[in-house]
């Protein structure tokens, strides 16, 4: 029945996706309101504005042009003329770095507050003062202060993933059976043994819905970090390809946005399956 249902989804899956390009095709082809365009905008896009043609680039631009750019990926002609792949590699090491220096202190900090009353009193003030600030609103202190733009956005990325992975540590620690603790307590397992061998299995599913969703935000919050300084990166390449009018390599750049976020989440869905058991 599980793979009949899973036939049947990739079906309508390709239905919709058919009928989207379909609806894009004819959109741009001349028929559709794409192709309505004032003079005066299509001279600034680069289109010749004349019945019939649109600026907006069709499915088959599209194709052709990620095509292009995925048999090259890694050329490097200058500053302003690197291939995607090095554009996307950049930005996912930024992310990854950013990423695990945020595990690194919230599961720490939400196991502390998820075990203490006390801990958990005393730093909620912070946490929900700091927790609804824009993570690029921290971008020009971070620039002031660090002066290094590549630094500066690793550390935007780290403050963007910090919060989820905090508050679903501290979630899942503090929601832990009650009679599970009271077993270590006779058992008398220490702390630091109760910790790894009792709360952290019981709380890893929670643990790993707030890396996966973390893991969301960061890559959506690197792309506009990486317009903002430039440089290197899928961001700054959205922002120079459309400085240079080139909406073929914005769009597709787009795809490959949604692409590699899509990955990263079903890494960590398939982590998250591996943590979690049947009550």
């Amino acid at each position: 029945m599980p793979s009949s249902l899973t036939l049947r989804a990739g079906v309508v899956s390709l239905v919709l996706l058919a009928a989207f390009l379909g609806v894009w095709h004819v959109a741009v082809s001349g028929s559709g309101p794409a192709a309505k365009m004032d003079p005066e905008y299509a001279k600034l896009m680069g289109a010749t504005a004349t019945q019939g043609k649109s600026a907006m680039p069709g499915p088959a631009d599209v194709g052709a042009k990620l095509w292009q750019q995925l048999k090259d990926p890694f050329y490097d002609r200058g500053t302003n003329d690197k291939g995607i792949g090095i554009q996307l590699a950049y930005s996912i090491a930024r992310v990854g770095l950013g990423y695990l220096l945020a595990v690194a202190v919230a599961i720490p900090v939400g196991f502390l507050i998820g075990m203490s009353p006390l801990m958990s009193r005393a730093l909620d003030p912070f946490i929900q003062v700091l927790k609804p600030i824009s993570p690029l609103a921290w971008m020009p202190l971070a620039l002031y202060t660090i002066r290094d733009s590549s630094v500066s956005a690793v550390f935007v990325i780290f403050i963007c993933s910090l919060w989820p992975m905090l508050i679903n540590t501290a979630f899942g620690v503090s929601s832990v059976r009650r009679e599970w603790l009271n077993v270590a307590k006779t058992l008398e397992m220490s702390p630091a043994r109760t910790a790894w061998r009792v709360i952290l299995p019981a709380a890893a599913p929670t643990i790993l819905t707030g890396m996966r969703i973390s893991i969301g935000i960061a890559w959506l919050v690197i792309v506009a970090a990486e317009m903002l300084v430039g440089g290197t990166g899928i961001g700054y390449f959205v922002w120079n390809e459309w400085n240079n009018l080139s909406i073929t390599n914005v769009i597709t750049a787009i795809l490959l946005i949604g692409l590699v976020g899509m990955a990263l989440d079903q890494l960590m869905a398939r982590l998250q399956r591996l943590v979690s058991y049947a009550d």
